[in-house]
């Protein structure tokens, strides 16, 4: 019995428990899920009375062509970080920016948005823009790009392609994140709510490794859209977004000079035979020194006779006389059977017009006896 009542007892704690957990617990979607339109309170001096028990200072440098610019615009920077406390100097002697909290600051983040609004008026950003880092819900992040890529013009044309024709493409990364974004020298300069800077980071490094940066705003966009269905919140998107393929469709140049590798032997080469290796071999090391003489002597005449004949071979050739090319035979032409002889043609027809006149006819000669008796009635 005293064992069943103790069973009883584990069992009723163990249900208590399980029903205590089951009422703590969340579903995690309603944790994941921000209300919208939610703020975060503002920080206030009642939330510090009593400020900050040491200083903060931060310095940045500034380039030489944003001395003019930062001089007109610096009294509009200290009135902005005056309504924090915070105190802003300008150095145009060592060109520096500098800021750095008072013994009337409350909130303590205060200085490192003070930090970050200068590091973007050095990197050309316009005060318009630069004093919105000052809001709650505004953030800044400075890319650096200089070092991702070797080579110099590489680097050019990329950054030129963030940029697009006439900032085109800017202006579409803008519009899809709400963030203000300043591409200038070696840094990229992001302003705008974190997660927008989340997706310009990933454009900006993704254009730097050579993938262009519209694949990128084109999922941008679809995401967008799937944003406003409340439906398609809790599900995955990947089935809705792009999936593009590397494509390499430049083919590798060849050199024209290949080089073929051998074949790897572990055996050194053999080494070339000595000139005493040679006269061994013909024999000609166990002959005496006379005869070597006389042979090399009679090796030298044949030489020099070989080289005589082919001097007196290219001598001779300027008076060997140039072969003539025979003269072409004259073609009698056929008279063409086909053709009329128009002068015959001509002569029977004169004839013809004599017989009917009565007349001599023409072609008979004027030194002939007819002509003769002609001569002499005219005369009578």
């Amino acid at each position: 019995m005293a064992s069943s009542a103790g069973e009883d007892s584990v069992s009723d704690s163990q249900r208590h428990k399980h029903n205590k957990k089951t009422k703590d617990k969340v579903d995690d979607s309603e944790l994941l899920t921000v209300p919208d339109g939610w703020k975060e309170p503002v920080f206030t001096k009642d939330d510090n009375p009593r400020g900050l028990l040491e200083e903060s200072s931060f310095a940045t440098l500034f380039p030489k062509y944003r001395e003019a610019y930062l001089k007109e615009c610096w009294p509009l920077v200290e009135n902005a970080l005056a309504d924090a406390h915070i105190k802003a100097s300008l150095d145009l002697i060592e060109g520096s920016m500098s800021v750095c909290t008072t013994k009337k600051t409350f909130d303590p983040f205060a200085i490192m948005r003070a930090r970050d609004l200068i590091k973007l008026l050095a990197r050309s950003v316009p005060f318009e823009q630069a004093v919105r880092i000052l809001q709650d819900d505004v953030a800044c992040d400075i890319i650096k790009v200089g070092t991702l890529v070797r080579n110099r013009e590489r680097f050019v044309k990329r950054r030129q392609r963030l940029i697009g024709p006439k900032g085109s493409t800017l202006k579409a990364l803008e519009l899809l994140t709400n963030c203000y974004v300043m591409v200038q020298g070696n840094t990229v300069s992001a302003l705008g709510p974190h997660g927008g800077l989340k997706e310009v980071r990933k454009v900006v490094m993704d254009t730097m490794k050579n993938i262009h940066p519209i694949y990128n705003i084109k999922t941008l966009m679809i995401k967008r859209e799937l944003a406003k269905d409340p439906d398609l919140r809790s599900q995955s998107w990947e089935r809705f977004l792009p999936k593009f393929k590397h494509k390499n469709l430049a083919k590798r140049k060849e050199p024209k000079k290949k080089s073929v590798k051998k074949e790897y032997t572990p055996f050194p080469p053999s080494l070339p035979e000595s000139k005493v290796d040679k006269e061994l071999a013909s024999g000609e090391f166990f002959l005496r020194e006379s005869v070597k003489r006389r042979k090399k002597m009679e090796e030298i005449k044949v030489k020099q006779t070989e080289a005589l004949t082919k001097k007196q071979e290219e001598r001779n050739k300027a008076f060997i006389p140039p072969k003539e090319k025979p003269l072409p035979k004259k073609t009698h032409k056929a008279p063409s059977e086909g053709k009329l002889d128009i002068e015959a043609l001509k002569d029977k027809v004169k004839r013809a017009k004599s017989k009917k006149l009565g007349a001599p006819p023409v072609s008979a000669a004027p030194g002939g006896s007819a002509g003769k008796k002609n001569k002499k009635k005219h005369k009578g």
